[in-house]
């Protein structure tokens, strides 16, 4: 075998292979042994039974066990790269229903050997808890066979009912790697971590798998899906475009998931599959059943479904609005469905709407007046305070709406650095009675004054004050020394305890998640520095932080270095105009 290939095997056809002799299985020492408990082992047999009993199946319906990844090995040998324990209790089920039977009536079941336990065969014709004790494998799978009598103990009028059921209508996603892959890299991918086999990569084997005998049309259709599926997972590996689109971080492999996603979710799951962790595939695997012409018609809807993102990811406003409310959490499909049937002037009102619900928890944006949407937008921000979930949405959004202020501006809100970055709220000055309490963050914090003090050869006997407490014994001095240290400093940079609105908008910014730490209730002068720093080394900083900490909301600057009342008013209507156009639709050639 030179491909991968998927396809989905019945347990009866785990048991035999194409010659009905019994297939051969082997468990390297790469993989630990057989571990699990018996509550797993009566958990799968609780799940069939269930299956078993339900009332009026479809004749198509199947339960569905995760997959088996499987290499072909010398000999006709299966390597089991991944699934063992489903498959060694398997094998200990169907080795109970043979011993219920007279020796001629049995069916050949499969071998299954390990490479550190030559002589599992042995233990299992003759299973005693004095072998069982003497390595760990025999131990888990002698508590499993245990279980597995107790379990049938009072249910003999169902054994023949579950075992049709095990052997028929259960399945197992049988997924075979090429001959020239290393079992030992599959098997760390897949469990380093736990990281399974992902839909899209199960879907896109059902999308390339080919059929013995196929006409020539058939393979020029796979070959255009190969081909175009590469493209599209190219374009969304493109970080840019990837957070436009996704909240996902650190997804960087089989992004075009998020395509099958979108798809499976605006038909709705089957009910069956719903909550199963591959119900996209088993979805597909339907679907691409049903007709000939299916595997056409769905490839053509997830292009189709790329193509609605690349459109809106090529347009700036539709990028900035769509984008935004991606990031809030929107659903991408209720996006989708405000574009339909109208056109994009119309569309991108109905986006418009939809942010001014969700960010000013209003209703009936187009019936407002001018003066109506100011009332209630200075209202929105009124009664945002620091803690609040709805701050940070806000936030972002006072910057795309000064982005998409000025028509002729090509810049585009990096959401890719905001998500993967880790952008929240902090406030823009220090919070007078949010104090340090321990001494190692009383040290950190006078430390970051005192810096910035020496760099711009301010106030000497305050610089020496600093260097004396951060140079005491590790011991806490206490409230006493420090307290009058702390007000000393807020007065010198004009923050004292003369502010009531603390924790108002108008004094909050979005700032990165190492300022936030590192830098948590700094004075302003310290992180306008940091921040200045950041921008000044080409690391994305918000427009409307770096706005900020310039003071370029500020009706006047009498010094760049204190966050005034005065400056809390500018930027507060600055935030509330620019929102306020925003809604309207107005850009800065309208104004």
């Amino acid at each position: 075998m030179t491909e991968s290939s998927i396809s989905l095997k019945t347990v009866n056809e785990l048991r035999l292979d194409d010659t009905s002799s019994p297939r051969r299985y082997y468990i390297a020492a790469y993989q630990r042994g057989y571990r699990w408990a018996p509550l797993q082992v009566t958990q799968l047999l609780d799940d069939i039974r269930e299956f078993a009993r339900r009332r009026n199946p479809q004749p198509e319906e199947f339960y569905c066990l995760q997959p088996l990844v499987i290499r072909h090995g010398d000999g006709g040998i299966l390597e089991v790269v991944d699934g063992q324990q489903r498959l060694t209790t398997l094998l200990l089920i169907l080795r109970h229903f043979n011993e219920r039977l007279a020796e001629k009536y049995r069916q050949p079941l499969f071998a299954l050997n390990y490479e550190t336990r030559k002589d599992l065969l042995d233990f299992l014709e003759s299973p005693t808890s004095e072998i069982a004790n003497q390595n760990v494998d025999f131990f888990h799978i002698y508590q499993a066979i245990g279980a597995i009598e107790a379990w049938f103990s009072d249910k003999e009028s169902e054994v023949e009912e579950i075992k049709s059921t095990l052997l028929g209508k259960t399945k197992v996603i049988w997924y075979e790697i090429s001959s020239s892959e290393n079992p030992v890299d599959v098997f760390t991918r897949l469990n380093v971590g736990k990281i399974p086999l992902t839909n899209d990569e199960l879907v896109r084997a059902l999308f390339l798998r080919r059929q013995p005998n196929e006409a020539s049309d058939a393979l020029s259709l796979q070959l255009r899906i190969a081909y175009e599926w590469d493209h599209i997972e190219k374009a969304l590996q493109s970080d840019p475009f990837w957070y436009f689109v996704s909240n996902k971080q650190g997804v960087s492999q089989n992004r075009i998931g998020l395509l099958f996603e979108l798809v499976t979710s605006a038909d709705g799951i089957p009910v069956e599959f719903r909550n199963d962790p591959y119900s996209i595939f088993f979805t597909y695997n339907r679907l691409l059943k049903q007709d000939a012409n299916a595997l056409e018609r769905e490839w053509r809807r997830i292009k189709q479904a790329f193509l609605m993102l690349d459109e809106w990811y090529e347009d700036r406003i539709l990028f900035h609005l769509a984008g935004f409310l991606v990031s809030d959490g929107l659903d991408t499909n209720e996006i989708a469905k405000l574009s339909t049937g109208c056109p994009k002037s119309e569309f991108e009102d109905r986006l418009r709407e939809q942010i001014y619900s969700r960010t000013v928890n209003r209703k009936g944006l187009n019936a407002l007046s001018e003066s109506d949407v100011r009332d209630q937008v200075e209202d929105a921000l009124e009664g945002l305070r620091y803690g609040s979930a709805r701050v940070k949405p806000m936030l972002l959004l006072f910057n795309v709406a000064s982005l998409l202020q000025n028509a002729k501006s090509n810049i585009r809100f990096q959401f890719d650095s905001f998500k993967s970055q880790s952008w929240n709220i902090e406030h823009v000055r220090s919070v007078s009675d949010d104090k340090p309490d321990r001494h190692h963050e009383r040290v950190k914090w006078l430390q970051h004054c005192l810096g910035y003090l020496e760099s711009v050869a301010a106030d000497p006997d305050l610089q020496a004050a600093i260097a004396d407490f951060i140079a005491r014994p590790t011991k806490d001095p206490g409230h006493e020394v420090f307290d009058p240290l702390y007000d000393r400093i807020l007065a010198h940079f004009h923050e004292g305890k003369d502010d009531e609105a603390d924790h108002g908008i108008s004094n909050l910014a979005l700032l990165d998640e190492h300022t936030n730490k590192s830098y948590k209730n700094a004075v302003f002068a310290v992180k306008r520095r940091r921040l200045l720093e950041l921008d000044q080394s080409g690391i994305f900083v918000p427009l409307c932080t770096r706005n900020v900490f310039l003071k370029c909301y500020s009706p006047q600057v009498d010094n760049v270095m204190f966050w005034t009342e005065a400056d809390r008013d500018g930027y507060l209507e600055a935030m509330t105009s620019t929102l306020v156009n925003f809604f309207l639709g107005r850009k800065e050639g309208d104004l």
